[in-house]
């Protein structure tokens, strides 16, 4: 058995109490686990301080010298505060214990020599340190003691006395344990060239370094291995999958596509809609089926690069579907796709939980005689009892709302699975995309259509709302129309629910002379259709909504968005819901409004919102912010990161190395048989057997 796949429970420190806290709270069950429990935050303990030098505003510093006494102050009936007079002849400072500190008094002895460490603050004009981390100077080379880790650990351990230094001390006497070096995951000609520190000597270093340099040396290589085996994976999965499946053959352009293009198409293509299509084109033409992430920002176009590909499957005698995120934003796409179709002789229908009855029959029908050509649809296609006569391409569109094992259903309603082209108007920055969506082909329409003008964007202060109101109604008088959005918070429902109902009423207080329409995700489906409607036509001129718009409504006439409480939302979120607006010829303006006290984080976001419209720097800067886990999308999908040192946010550079090498592997050595990438399989096999959600990365 490896030593590393021991029990946490043998460890010397550990038995059963603190192997039960260990796995409840970290997560941590073997010797290897608790090796890759990396620190979070390192202290130098290079130099040593003399009391003389101590200033209340200094980091954290370490001094070696004696007690000299103890004083003990009651604090309530069963409280009190202890306190060690400490020297170390240049001065006299106090170490404080407010808890436990009877167990200080009777640990450490008056006149032994210590080495005391902590954060220094000035009490009564004397220097004290509250809480220090003592150690007999007889066991301590202070000349080797370098830079001091620190573990995150819950309340729940703390209050059992487990804090970052008892697992410090815990890593330290498994590095002891470990005596023979390490095995090593990544072989050398790999590691050689990159200047990879060793397996053995990074472990030791990341939780002992030395020095700065060391670590950095140290913390490179575990990143490097971590994400060389994620990348490894997804493209040894992709390679698979391309061998596996045989793809559909579309080489055929024919009447329905060429009708389409040289009478119906609305406006010509921008340079980078024909670019994606050639590419689309290619992967269709290929033997091999597509798999391609359409990447644009809202308003780019995608839906109708999405439609022309549909036609080449009806082209060549197969069936196409779209499937959406929600029933609002499947209607937008039927209407979308029957406007842009006009009067062509296709037969386009709607497939969501609404459609029951007679109705729903016929569609079942028409599908599986091959009438109906395009299907648009939510989840409800991927039902059982939905089957196609030749389905050959899927549109996904908003793939994070989706988990890989919808999407797989999908493809199992047809012989070969069809071309699947996933579309997202949540621009994802590449070194996420590569982890991500690391399985697909990435295009990316970076043009809005002719004609667009940049939404501007500005930050009000919730003590503003008047000059606020006169803006608005200018605008709605010039014959726009204005979206006023509430936050609808999961945690906070209730209260922001009442908050929508509250301001709902204000705002038809403050604007008489209009009619407003009110939409959120709790309201029935029919009557918020019937809300939402009103809007588009025009009848109302004030949609007062929550995120439920935040995808696929179109009004080109809506000219301003006015987001309140906008510290409450995400930049990707804020992101979507301006391009609600900007959609016809007209300026339209995004209006952000928050209170005047903001965190700094937050005001960062505002002030990204008011300087840009570039979708992928927004997304670039919400990664850096808020870190992959939290970004929309990738946890309700089930891409499980487990990823423990390396950042996808901060280590791009690193993702692409480790991407690059992972590629090479994969070319030469498709079927992993080579005996030279031996380690690599071996290893890739021990971490899929661990709780890592391999499948759902790819």
């Amino acid at each position: 058995m490896n030593i590393l796949d021991q029990d946490i429970m043998y460890l010397p420190g550990v038995g059963p109490n603190r192997k039960k806290m260990l796995n409840q709270e970290l997560g941590i069950q073997t010797f290897g686990d608790l090796l890759e429990y990396y620190p979070y935050k390192y202290v130098d303990r290079s130099r040593i301080y003399t009391v003389h030098e101590l200033t209340g505003d200094m980091p954290f510093v370490q001094v070696v010298g004696r007690i000299l006494s103890f004083e003990t102050f009651e604090m309530g009936p069963r409280n009190e505060r202890v306190v060690a007079h400490f020297t170390d002849g240049t001065g006299i400072m106090d170490l404080v214990w407010f808890k436990f500190g009877k167990a200080a008094k009777t640990k450490y002895k008056i006149g032994t020599q210590y080495v005391v460490f902590g954060k220094p603050a000035v009490f009564n004009n004397r220097i004290q340190i509250a809480h220090p981390d003592i150690d007999d100077a007889s066991t301590v080379d202070t000349s080797t003691m370098g830079m001091q880790p620190y573990y995150n650990t819950s309340e729940k351990m703390k209050k059992a006395g487990m804090n970052s230094r008892a697992v410090e001390k815990l890593s330290k006497t498994l590095l002891g344990v470990l005596k023979e070096p390490l095995p090593e995951t990544i072989p050398d000609f790999i590691a050689a060239p990159l200047h990879l520190m060793s397996r053995d000597q990074s472990l030791r270093t990341i939780h002992y370094p030395q020095n700065a340099k060391d670590l950095e040396k140290a913390r490179v290589r575990m990143k490097f291995e971590e994400l060389f085996f994620v990348q490894l994976n997804i493209l040894r999965y992709a390679s698979d999958q391309r061998r596996k499946y045989r793809g559909y053959v579309f080489n055929r352009i024919g009447t329905i596509f060429n009708t389409f293009y040289s009478q119906n198409l609305p406006f010509p293509l921008t340079g980078a809609q024909k670019r994606v299509m050639h590419e689309i084109r290619q992967d269709m033409c290929s033997g091999r089926q597509m798999n391609r992430l359409l990447q644009g920002d809202v308003g780019s176009g995608k839906t109708l690069v999405a439609l022309m590909t549909m036609l080449i499957a009806l082209d060549n005698g197969f069936q196409a579907c779209i499937m959406a995120p929600t029933e609002i934003l499947a209607e937008q796409h039927l209407q979308t796709i029957k406007a842009f179709l006009k009067d062509m002789p296709v037969r386009v229908e709607l497939l969501t939980g609404i459609v029951k009855g007679k109705k729903r029959q016929e569609i079942l029908d028409g599908l599986l005689t091959g009438d109906v050509q395009i299907l648009v649809g939510t989840h409800a296609v991927i039902e059982d009892t939905v089957q196609f006569a030749q389905l050959g391409m899927v549109v996904v569109d908003e793939q994070h709302r989706f988990g890989v094992a919808q999407r797989a259903k999908l493809w199992s309603k047809s012989t070969n699975p069809p071309h699947v082209l996933v579309m997202t108007a949540t621009p994802i920055p590449r070194t996420l995309a590569m982890t991500l969506y690391g399985d697909l082909d990435v295009s990316v329409i970076d043009e809005l259509p002719p004609g667009r003008k940049p939404i501007r964007t500005s930050h009000v202060f919730d003590t503003r709302m008047t000059s606020l109101y006169n803006g608005i109604r200018q605008q709605i008088n010039e014959g726009r129309q204005v979206y006023i959005v509430f936050p609808l918070i999961e945690e906070s429902e209730k209260i922001d629910l009442k908050n929508l109902e509250q301001g709902f009423e204000v705002l038809r207080q403050a604007f008489p002379e209009f009619r407003l329409s009110k939409v959120h995700g709790k309201m029935k489906p029919k009557d918020k259709e019937e809300e939402m409607q009103k809007f588009v036509s025009g009848e109302t001129q004030i949609l007062v909504a929550t995120t439920v718009i935040e995808v696929g409504v179109n009004v080109p006439n809506a000219s301003v968005m006015v987001i309140l409480d906008a510290q409450r939302f995400g930049l990707s979120q804020l992101h979507q819901l301006r391009g609600r607006v900007g959609r016809g010829a007209d300026q339209s303006f995004c209006i952000l409004v928050t209170p005047f006290k903001l965190s700094e984080d937050t005001r960062k976001r505002i002030d990204i919102m008011c300087e840009t419209n570039d979708g992928f720097r927004i997304a670039e800067a919400d990664l850096k912010l808020r870190g992959p886990g939290d970004l929309e999308g990738t946890q309700q999908s089930g891409m499980a990161f487990d990823l423990k040192i390396a950042d996808i946010a901060r280590d791009g550079q690193i993702v692409q190395m480790a991407r690059d090498v992972a590629q090479k592997i994969i070319d030469e050595d498709p079927l992993c048989q080579s005996p030279k990438y031996q380690m690599l399989w071996n290893r890739l096999r021990e971490l899929r057997k661990t709780n890592i959600n391999w499948s759902a990365i790819s």
